[in-house]
């Protein structure tokens, strides 16, 4: 059996495309189905919020009325990345009391490490990750979003 229509790819970081977080933050803000957490629309870009930080996304499903709290990372996950994701929420979720909220920490690679303390935290904060991936195929770059499992 031939691989001929499977073509090899190989993971290279955003920036190495001359792209940055602002790049990423619009690309989401435009296309939050690529999310894959449903009909999402986009509400606001860079919120200032109370604590002096800006949250980078805050979407809503029309659906329900559900909030979520998008702060995006290029590279791997840090400490003050998943703090300031649930810090925003926290503020979002105080505003607007009556409605379901998720924080989404998007990034390159979640370490081990930072991911076992997302994993605690989830067991109270519905803590969403996904994992943004670029490709590099031929002389195409591709990029993929992905959920991953928080819960064992």
């Amino acid at each position: 059996m031939e691989n001929k229509e499977i073509q090899i790819g190989k993971k290279i970081y955003i920036r190495q495309t001359g792209k940055d977080e602002y790049w990423l933050q619009d690309l989401i803000y435009d296309n939050p189905s690529i999310l894959g957490l449903g009909d999402l629309i986009p509400l606001n870009k860079e919120k200032k919020q109370s604590s002096g930080g800006r949250l980078d996304i805050l979407l809503k499903n029309p659906e329900d009325n559900s909030m979520y709290e998008v702060e995006v990372m290029l590279g791997e996950t840090d400490p003050s990345h998943i703090i300031r994701c649930i810090e925003y929420w926290d503020i979002e979720k105080r505003k607007y009391p009556q409605r379901q909220h998720y924080p989404v920490l998007i990034a390159e690679n979640f370490n081990r490490r930072y991911f076992n303390v997302i994993q605690v935290l989830s067991l109270n904060v519905p803590m969403i990750a996904i994992q943004a991936d670029m490709l590099e195929v031929g002389n195409q770059k591709i990029i993929n979003l992905s959920l991953i499992h928080i819960s064992e």
